[in-house]
């Protein structure tokens, strides 16, 4: 149980390591890369989720994405990869994630590392590692 708890850890810090390049996100208003697409026409999940927003994701990169999470004004706000916990005890690499929103110029805040015991499009217990582009306290106020 203690090697689960800091492969988690591990990978939290490696993909706060991996963090796209510096930019100024206030005006990041673009929409998401024409091979997104919403995740809720992909999967029985409603269009706006509490706390994440609105998620796309690159169809060829279920299930661990990244999935991209715009809150109500269409401003990207977070990243996020899911990744199982069955991935971390067979040791499975994750080479190049969020290599096809490189060129976004994403600048990351924080980081979370949430545990959730699966839902519809991975129904496996899992962890979401959330790489924010806002600050927790806009993280709260945007994302109710």
């Amino acid at each position: 149980m203690k090697s689960s708890y800091l492969l988690v850890l591990i990978a939290a810090v490696l993909l706060s390591a991996v963090s796209l390049p510096a930019q100024n996100t206030e005006d990041n208003t673009a929409n998401p890369p024409a091979n997104f697409k919403k995740v809720s026409t992909l999967v029985r999940l409603p269009d706006w989720l509490p706390g994440l927003g609105t998620l796309y994701v690159d169809p060829a990169t279920l299930p661990a994405g990244p999935y991209l999470g715009y809150n109500h004004h269409g401003q990207l706000v977070n990243v996020i990869y899911m990744i199982s916990i069955k991935d971390f005890e067979q040791h499975k690499d994750f080479n190049d994630l969020g290599h096809n929103i490189a060129e976004l110029g994403l600048k990351v805040n924080h980081t979370s590392v949430n545990y959730n015991p699966g839902h519809p499009g991975m129904q496996e217990p899992h962890y979401h590692f959330i790489e924010w582009l806002i600050t927790p306290a806009q993280q709260a106020e945007e994302l109710k």
